[in-house]
Parts: C-alpha cells; sequence; structure tokens
C-alpha cells in the first residue's frame, strides 16, 4: 500500500534521491544552493508544497511538488503541479495517481479553480497517465530564460 505525506525535515535524503533521479529523467541539472532552497522551501510550506510517496515497506517511491496562484478567470487560485517523479522500478503501480489525487484533494481543500501541469511531449509513460486523470487543453508552451 502506498502512502502519501508532506515533506519533512526527516525525508530530505529520500527527497534528494528521488529528486536527483527527476533531474536526471529531464536531462536537467540545477545548482545545489537551489536544490537547497527548494527543498527548505517545501518543508517550510507556505508558498511551495511537497508530498512524498513511500510503499508498504516505508521506502519512498515518488515526490510531488505544487504551488497555488491567483488567477484572471476566477476569483480563487488555480494550482500548478510543479514535479512529479516516481522511481523507475514502481512506475505503473499507482504511485503517480495516487499524488495527483494528492494534490487534487489539497486544491480542493483550500477551494483552488484548477490543478493542471505540464509535461515533455516525448514523455510517453506519463502521458498514458495523464490523459486518464486529466484532459489535455491543447496549449502549447512557451518561455523566455530571464538572466538568472
Amino acid at each position: 500500500m502506498t502512502t502519501i505525506a508532506k515533506i519533512t525535515p526527516a525525508d530530505r535524503d529520500d527527497w534528494l534521491e528521488l529528486w536527483r533521479g527527476y533531474l536526471a529523467f529531464y536531462e536537467a541539472s540545477v545548482a545545489d544552493d537551489v536544490t537547497e532552497s527548494t527543498f527548505a522551501r517545501i518543508v517550510a510550506d507556505e508558498e511551495l508544497h511537497g508530498a512524498m510517496a513511500r510503499d508498504a515497506e516505508g521506502r519512498a517511491v515518488g515526490i510531488v511538488h505544487w504551488l497555488s496562484h491567483p488567477a484572471t478567470w476566477t476569483a480563487s487560485t488555480y494550482t500548478y503541479l510543479e514535479d512529479l517523479f516516481v522511481a523507475p522500478g514502481t512506475r505503473g503501480g499507482g504511485v503517480g495517481r495516487a499524488l495527483i489525487e494528492h494534490v487534487k484533494s489539497c486544491a480542493e481543500g483550500e477551494g483552488s479553480h484548477k490543478v493542471y501541469w505540464l509535461t515533455h511531449e516525448t514523455n510517453a509513460t506519463a502521458r498514458a497517465l495523464y490523459d486518464k486523470v486529466a484532459t489535455s487543453t491543447g496549449f502549447v508552451h512557451y518561455e523566455i530564460p530571464l538572466g538568472r
């Protein structure tokens, strides 16, 4: 059975392993100070939130991070699911779905209007799940990197 709980300071090592796995999956890197800041903000649980999935033996098998923000098309907020990662050996077992459901429940609890997220178009495994639990909007994502 999978359990989902808020990320705490005691989860740091497990979180770091999953975070590094997530970055490796996307062939990305983040400076160590940014990783430390990210973990601290998740643990503070003020603007940035995080939860960890553990299997029946207590092993960390997934993480999710999200934030809520004001929106112009509703009087409430939108919830952005920013990061979702499930350890490769446990994919397809319901962990991703449980993490999404956790974020959905938290968003509903705070009165958010919707939960949304992005994924890479080549991430077929994740998209198979997303197509079951959400609706693809057809929007194309653009971004402008800023000089930081």
